[in-house]
């Protein structure tokens, strides 16, 4: 696994265990998360924190790898993300992509697909 991998690997393990200090260890000071071709999401641990906080908070939160590119310091990733909406519990796949540089993320861009909801009768 390249260094790239390793890390991204480890913040992917770190948001799955909701555990904040190891997933910002993985980003850069001054890391950006941005929307991909879009806007600014969040730049620096400040910043990043209570997104990522936000987002643990929800009890059946959990990032599936359904696929995984890696070219030198970008690794892409494509995600099925369990969540709980608004509307009740569903996934959403994602695209990510980091960029990695000196063995932190320095920069890492999101596309979200569909939301799906589950069958909340059962």
């Amino acid at each position: 696994m390249s260094p790239a991998e390793n890390l991204v690997q480890r913040q992917l393990q770190a948001y799955n265990a909701r555990d904040i200090e190891a997933l910002l260890a993985c980003y850069a000071a001054d890391a950006e998360h941005h929307q991909l071709h879009g806007g600014l999401l969040a730049r620096g641990h400040a910043q990043l924190r209570p997104r990522f906080l936000a987002r643990f908070a929800e009890p059946d939160l959990h990032a599936s790898l359904l696929s995984r590119t890696v070219l030198g310091d970008w690794v892409v990733d494509h995600e099925r993300i369990r969540r709980n909406f608004p509307e009740g519990r569903g996934t959403v796949e994602m695209l990510c992509i980091y960029e990695v540089e000196g063995g932190s993320i320095r920069k890492a861009s999101f596309a979200l697909g569909a939301q799906t909801l589950e069958d909340q009768t059962s």
